[in-house]
């Protein structure tokens, strides 16, 4: 099971500063490597940093695949069907929370114990979540290209857990990219995932995140 320090940084106001902030940082960026089905071989070029500063969860995902697709164009469309990546963090063992991101920033995020009866964070939270990709915010297609992605995850989205202050907190999670409806579809993760099926919601299988 993989193991990830995330390093605590002083606060950051705007998401688009956000990938010259962790890189002048030296925050390392963590690549996915697990291709867990034989069925979909293809594994994009994905890497990710994350960050936090007591309140706030970091993250900048650069991304090069062969092609992007963006059709969700509001929060809690069909995300995963798009140019896709993905974190799931849990800080107990009662429930997970599964924030999905679009290449255009289009999020949702679900609660719940498995995937089965999941619940959504409310709106009104979702929507304090800031984000910043180098595409922009509307519906897009095209061939392979490089693209950013970056997400300010404020501590109150994760309702059910109360966070106050996220230094020393430890907890469990795993980072993806998917793409259901690309011409190439595809389920990449950072800790191994072992499945017949493609299939996220496992957090038997999530790595443990300690927060600095």
């Amino acid at each position: 099971m993989k193991k990830l320090l995330i390093q605590k940084i002083n606060p950051v106001q705007e998401p688009k500063d956000l990938g010259n902030i962790l890189k002048k940082g030296n925050i390392t960026y963590q690549t996915l490597n697990e291709v867990n089905w034989s069925d979909y071989p293809y594994k994009p070029e994905v890497k990710f940093a994350i960050a936090h500063d007591g309140k706030n969860i970091y993250c900048h995902w650069i991304v090069n695949e062969q092609e992007i697709k963006a059709v969700s164009t509001k929060d809690f469309g069909e995300i995963w069907k798009d140019s896709c990546v993905e974190f799931f963090v849990a800080f107990d063992d009662s429930t997970y929370y599964n924030i999905e991101t679009n290449c255009i920033g289009k999020m949702l995020i679900g609660t719940g114990k498995n995937r089965h009866n999941r619940g959504r964070v409310p709106k009104e939270f979702v929507s304090k979540v800031k984000r910043w990709s180098s595409l922009g915010t509307q519906a897009i297609q095209s061939d392979e290209d490089i693209w950013e992605l970056s997400l300010i995850i404020p501590s109150e989205v994760f309702h059910l857990n109360k966070i106050e202050n996220l230094s020393k907190v430890v907890a469990k999670g795993n980072f993806y990219k998917c793409g259901d409806d690309l011409k190439t579809p595809h389920f990449i993760s950072w800790n191994k995932i072992d499945s017949p099926t493609p299939d996220f919601h496992l957090p038997v299988f999530f790595g443990n995140l300690a927060f600095e």
